[in-house]
């Protein structure tokens, strides 16, 4: 889960490359280096361990001058963050920079160290880059013929991008199972890991197939597979501005990406819904009308916050397609021998849609028959690619490694889905489509007044800022929020948080409340507002701070919670019960934000932690 940048053209290339990085460093940041083509002198490297701040310090002090180059930027797998494990890494003529794992590579290096090669690095990668030199020592005329070539000696996942002294002015790249986009320009071409690195300089991309490879020079890509045969691919223009991955005026991408929440979901809602019909229109979900008559069993497959989205539209599909489903972690899936069949429909959902324990799951739940379906952000991404058809969210680019406004779209793609699956199946009738869809439509506005409220979350993230643990409790597709809300206080602030069924708290967490405990939860007025409310009793008895995420206006949340001590509460508007997680989780998501913030913790780019999972 590495960022990769590279440029061929006229101009010189290390701003651009830099430029790049700097949008693709929410990938990683343990490290980043550069390898430039500097005329006569062959290739020339500089690397740092750390930001890419240090990397840009060390181009001050060792400016390279040329116009081709690669970049990258390191999230540390193979070797500890260092500057000898940083990328690009060096063989003889060639550099290298590499995202994904090697699988083979224990067995390589001993192959090549016992053959006399010595490794500057402790890194899979630089075993590609030996390789590469080796074929091209071996007669490869060309430096596409040499990757390939090393290509064939690898198992694994990689997006890589070579650079050689024998082929100036030319950039090689590949992928298996790892993001890689090309930029076609004026003259120029570009490849990242990520589209935002490209918007600076071109909306008019090509996304590498699995198993392909390209050779890049001012003049356009070559596109072949790895067994030479060519392919031909015309450019698709992204409506995304380069303005939309830069920070608007706001702290934090991550702030900024929660106000943008309303407008992701109106996006993703647009050319989906017909009132009048009481429907989803068909040709944007990605699933044929037959197809959903005949499910037996929805099967979601996601990671971490996808995860928690999947959750909630388990929830929506047995309630309103009555359709049995079930939810599981795609690492789990990978290793446990599922058993899937042709009465399965597979949903795997994933923002960047190259998270790789996902794509194997789709990869096994094809291979026993199941129909795929993706839930995904990113357009021709992996695993919308490897499934048989795909619901796009159109959040745009995220670039907090928290994910927000991706999990808001990802929970309206989940209630489309299912209202689509309940009107095929005749288990929705259309006044009750009706109502749902017409909530739908009406969240964004609500959720705006939930923003208006981020000064109260405010007050409250300085209130428990210096807390060490925290809970989450919520009921139904509460639940997930709870899930949800507890990942995002963890992941920026390092606070220890738990989300739970709220039922289940008097099945253990309860021994754990105390008048140093905060307890968040969400009990807006809806079927589990009685009982959850019962749960807010048994923690106020126990001298336990209670944040509750009430419905407006309501009385008796506050008549409970009333008086100094008592509690905080959040208010969210009035609305349907399927809507509410879209407004439940802004408070939370606030909260989390100002908690880290206050902390001075690294909101955009927590610790140990990367946008892309494309390792295991």
């Amino acid at each position: 889960m590495c960022g990769i940048v590279g440029y061929v053209g006229p101009k010189q290339c290390v701003p651009i490359l830099v430029e790049g990085l700097r949008r693709l460093e929410y990938r990683g940041y343990d490290s980043a280096g550069l390898a430039v083509q500097v005329g006569s002198r062959g290739i020339e490297i500089v690397r740092a361990v750390g930001k890419l701040a240090n990397l840009e310090a060390a181009l001050q002090k060792n400016p390279l001058a040329g116009t081709t180059g690669i970049g990258h930027t390191r999230w540390a797998t193979h070797g500890r963050p260092s500057e000898a494990n940083a990328h690009p890494h060096v063989a003889g003529r060639v550099a290298v920079v590499h995202n994904g794992i090697i699988e083979n590579h224990v067995a390589l290096r001993r192959e090549l160290e016992a053959s006399g090669v010595r490794f500057a690095s402790d890194t899979d990668t630089e075993i590609v880059a030996h390789l590469v030199e080796r074929a091209l020592q071996g007669g490869a005329r060309r430096l596409v013929d040499a990757v390939r070539a090393a290509l064939a000696r690898v198992r694994g996942a990689y997006a890589i991008a070579v650079l050689s002294a024998t082929s100036p002015d030319e950039i090689v790249v590949a992928k298996a199972d790892s993001p890689l986009v090309l930029g076609v320009g004026d003259g120029e071409m570009l490849c990242a890991s990520d589209i935002p690195a490209l918007l600076a300089h071109t909306r008019r991309v090509v996304l590498l197939d699995e198993g392909e490879v390209a050779t890049l020079t001012r003049a356009g890509a070559e596109i072949t597979t790895l067994d030479g045969t060519r392919v031909e691919r015309a450019p698709k223009t992204i409506d995304w501005s380069p303005t939309q991955a830069e920070k608007g005026g706001y702290k934090h991408f991550m702030l900024k990406e929660i106000h943008e929440q309303p407008r992701a979901v109106e996006d993703t809602l647009r050319g989906r819904v017909d009132l009048v019909e009481g429907d989803v229109v068909g040709e944007a979900i990605g699933l044929g009308a037959d197809l959903a008559t005949r499910i037996q069993r929805v099967y979601f497959v996601a990671c971490g916050t996808s995860a928690h989205a999947a959750m909630a539209g388990r929830y929506w599909v047995e309630q309103l397609a009555r359709v049995p489903a079930v939810v599981e972690i795609g690492s789990e899936v990978r290793y446990r021998e599922p058993v899937f069949g042709p009465g399965d429909l597979v949903v795997a959902v994933s923002q960047s849609g190259e998270t790789l324990d996902t794509l194997a799951a789709v990869k096994t739940a094809k291979a026993q028959g199941a129909h795929v379906l993706a839930v995904a952000n990113v357009i021709d991404s992996a695993i919308p690619r490897a499934s048989d058809g795909a619901l796009y969210t159109h959040a745009g680019p995220e670039i907090g490694v928290a994910s927000t406004k991706c999990f808001t779209t990802q929970l309206v793609a989940m209630l489309l889905l299912a209202v689509y699956l309940g009107r095929r199946r005749g288990t929705l009738a259309v006044p009750e489509a009706r109502r749902i869809l017409d909530a739908l439509t009406q969240a964004p506005q609500r959720m705006r007044v939930v923003l208006e409220r981020e000064g109260e979350l405010r007050r409250l993230a300085k209130k428990f800022m210096r807390s060490q643990h925290m809970l989450f409790l919520g009921r139904g597709t509460g639940y997930p929020v709870a899930l949800e809300g507890a990942l995002k206080l963890k992941e920026i602030s390092y606070i220890h948080a738990e989300g739970y069924a709220a039922g289940e708290m008097k099945h253990g967490p309860i021994a754990l409340i105390d008048e140093d405990m905060p307890v968040v939860a969400l009990c807006p007025r809806d079927a589990h507002f009685e009982k959850t409310l019962s749960n807010v009793q048994e923690v106020r008895a126990r001298e336990g701070q209670v944040i509750a995420i009430a419905t407006e206006g309501d009385a008796e949340v506050a008549g409970l919670l009333g008086g100094a001590g008592g509690g905080d509460v959040v208010s969210i508007p009035v609305a349907a019960p399927e809507v509410l997680p879209l407004l439940e989780v802004i408070p939370l998501q606030l909260l989390a934000y100002y908690v880290a913030d206050l902390k001075g913790t690294d909101v955009d780019q927590p610790r140990n932690l990367a946008k892309t999972v494309t390792v295991e």
